[in-house]
């Protein structure tokens, strides 16, 4: 038998409900926060993630799923959201347009990574982005949407913790501490670590490995090194989340996995089972419309991992009431003529807006209320010859018993079902 691919799931029907759920929220708090939807390729040319994502990080070094098409051209699929968003911005002359651009999108991703609980190889993603506007007050803005958010969707134990890595201007001098910190530890960092020493120090602080990470908890932090416009941009970031009543910790250890992040950045962080789940993760990225072509241009935004807020959700027993996906009513037959009666019935309610199902297997009556009850349909009725020549029939409540005649339309019907 073929099997799916590792890392990959199948999103079966009883699944499906609550991903709807999680989608829809995600598009009505987007409409109500001025954000449009944004439809990108599930392919790019590589260049753009090597230039935009940055070549010394873990997803382009590792995990990208790159190939050459029939044209011998590099394509990899979209291991993020963010640079091909920029890549739109641009070459669609989205700018021109009024300022600040704010766009938002639901998209598969993929990245070659250990497949684990919450972290497939082809995972789902919802983010933000809003290209034009600088002010403190606009990142305050974008982490209220992330919030609302997973508040929203029910997500308990939630911490938010913020940061500022600052920009070119003070992190070069950042740079040159974090250099001058971990050559001495030369022996013992790994060989990724090694390259990124003289090329990007401060990814150094995000390896995985433990000896890397046991390393870096006392490397310098940027923090320490802001210049005064980054260390301004961080204390009104600071205030408007205090104006907003958004709780927030400040861990200087975040840096984000990605290059293109200037200033703010943030992590949500959900407790589940004792352990630190990442559920949410942005910040700014002031450099990355120029570095891909465009004019001076600055950006912010986040991305959520929808496997993994599904997962936490299950594991929260969160299970929304509109999730429910029981038929309102359950009709069987008995004979042809009442059969034919009744799948013009059955398509009259389902134009009107009612969940019904019928019999497709020419079962017997006993099979059918047997098939209305594993259904869990809210009510049921049988039609035979009588009821159609007397145009009415009996309505049953499932969960009670009690039995009412209706008139055969799907009018009344729809009354009763109100009722």
């Amino acid at each position: 038998m073929i099997t799916k691919i590792r890392g990959t799931e199948d999103i079966l029907p009883n699944d499906c409900g609550l991903w709807r759920y999680v989608e829809e929220t995600a598009r009505e708090l987007c409409r109500v926060f001025g954000y449009g939807e944004i439809r990108t390729p599930v392919f790019e040319n590589t260049e753009l993630f090597n230039r935009g994502v940055g070549d010394t990080t873990d997803v382009v070094q590792k995990e990208m799923y790159t190939f050459l098409d029939k044209g011998g051209r590099s394509m990899t699929l979209k291991p993020e959201g963010t640079a091909t968003l920029v890549r739109s911005y641009i070459e669609n002359s989205l700018y021109a347009n009024p300022q600040p651009t704010k766009l938002y999108y639901i998209i598969p991703c993929f990245r070659y990574e250990k497949p684990e609980a919450g972290r497939l190889r082809e995972f789902h993603q919802f983010g933000i982005e809003c290209f034009g506007a600088e002010t403190a007050k606009t990142d305050a803005e974008i982490i209220a949407l992330a919030m609302t958010f997973l508040d929203r969707l029910g997500i308990k134990n939630l911490k938010l913790n913020i940061n500022n890595i600052g920009c070119p201007k003070c992190r070069a001098e950042y740079n040159k501490k974090l250099v001058e910190y971990f050559s001495r530890f030369k022996d013992r960092l790994c060989t990724t670590c090694l390259g990124r020493l003289e090329k990007n120090p401060m990814r150094i602080i995000d390896c995985k490995s433990e000896v890397c990470s046991g390393i870096a908890e006392n490397a310098p932090r940027m923090l320490d090194y802001l210049c005064e416009d980054c260390s301004k941009h961080f204390e009104e970031t600071k205030l408007n989340l205090d104006n907003l009543s958004i709780d927030y910790t400040i861990n200087p250890n975040i840096v984000r996995g990605l290059d293109y992040y200037t200033k703010t950045v943030f992590e949500i962080i959900a407790d589940i089972d004792g352990s630190s789940l990442t559920v949410c993760g942005g910040g700014r990225y002031n450099g990355l419309v120029e570095q891909l072509g465009g004019k001076p241009t600055e950006g912010i935004g986040f991305a959520a991992g929808l496997e993994r807020l599904i997962m936490i959700m299950k594991s929260q027993g969160i299970m929304p009431v509109a999730l429910e996906n029981a038929p309102e009513i359950f009709i069987g037959t008995i004979g042809k003529d009442a059969e034919q009666f009744a799948q013009r019935l059955v398509y009259d309610l389902r134009i009107n807006g009612i969940y019904v199902e019928n019999d497709l297997l020419l079962r017997s009556v006993k099979a059918q209320m047997k098939y209305a009850n594993k259904i869990n349909a809210k009510y049921s009725m049988i039609l035979g010859d009588d009821e159609v020549k007397e145009n009415t029939a009996s309505l049953k409540n499932m969960e009670s018993g009690e039995e009412v005649q209706i008139e055969l339309s799907a009018e009344k019907i729809i009354e009763s079902l109100k009722k």
